[in-house]
């Protein structure tokens, strides 16, 4: 699928190197536009139709970009944010399966975005009632940004699209290669296509722990830990989750403090 794409940043530089790289290095993208403004992007989307937004968000008092989204509602278009924020904001992108690059951008890094918003695109044609639970996503994306907090609220990013839920229905987690596979206390499971690092980044640290290469758990489920013909974590499931030797020291002392 062609990807038909709008520069959005108050920056002209920036607007030109983005513009230079695709051009360059993602011959898949159509740049149909650029704006520097909010007001000018909401004019040029409605005249090019855009199927993909490179969204600087610090443009240039860092409400803009979130305001453009708002006042943009339900678009068929998926949005790269394009920024220079390091750490919370990282995370909530992490958190709603947002695409993100981050300034100055690697061309790796730009080449793998376009990659996986083309995927997305082609999904997304198949199934449009995920544009729905994309731009929800987006909502309690922006939500988050503005707030400076998290709402509960993750995104999944699964093989048939994307699904939207509280951090708090989440049993554990289970790496699979490159993927997660992410339990829930209700008994169902989704493939992730984001690593077991990723999650160990995004997911509350006070409620979910790493105790083994392989596995993250739900504190608020542990019920037991047994140390007979190994080491595990007893999940309120009866499900025996493996503690990682060299973990054990640490898991032990923070179940005393617990």
């Amino acid at each position: 699928m062609a990807l038909r794409a709008l520069i959005v940043d108050d920056e002209e530089f920036a607007r030109k190197n983005l513009i230079m790289l695709l051009q360059e290095f993602c011959p898949t993208v159509e740049v149909v536009g650029e704006a520097s403004s909010k007001e000018e992007a909401k004019d040029r989307i409605a005249l090019v139709q855009p199927n993909v937004l490179f969204l600087d968000i610090r443009m240039p008092s860092g409400v803009e970009g979130f305001e453009l989204l708002d006042e943009l509602g339900n678009q068929n278009m998926i949005v790269v944010f394009v920024t220079a924020f390091k750490d919370f904001a990282i995370r909530a992108f992490n958190a709603n399966a947002a695409y993100y690059l981050l300034k100055p951008i690697d061309i790796e890094e730009l080449i793998t975005a376009v990659a996986r918003v083309g995927t997305s695109l082609k999904l997304f044609a198949d199934e449009p009632e995920q544009f729905k639970t994309y731009n929800e996503s987006m909502t309690i994306l922006t939500e988050n940004l503005k707030r400076n907090s998290f709402s509960g609220r993750i995104t999944i990013s699964h093989t048939k699209g994307l699904k939207i839920v509280e951090e708090s229905a989440i049993s554990h987690l289970e790496a699979s290669g490159n993927c997660t596979t992410i339990y829930f206390k209700d008994g169902g499971r989704y493939l992730d296509t984001r690593t077991l690092k990723v999650y160990e980044q995004l997911l509350n640290p006070e409620k979910f722990i790493r105790v083994h290469k392989s596995h993250i758990i739900n504190l608020d489920l542990l019920t037991e830990y047994l140390n007979e013909d190994g080491h595990f974590a007893v999940l309120k499931s009866g499900i025996r989750i493996p503690v990682a030797r060299n973990r054990v020291t640490d898991f032990v002392r923070m179940l005393k403090e617990f």
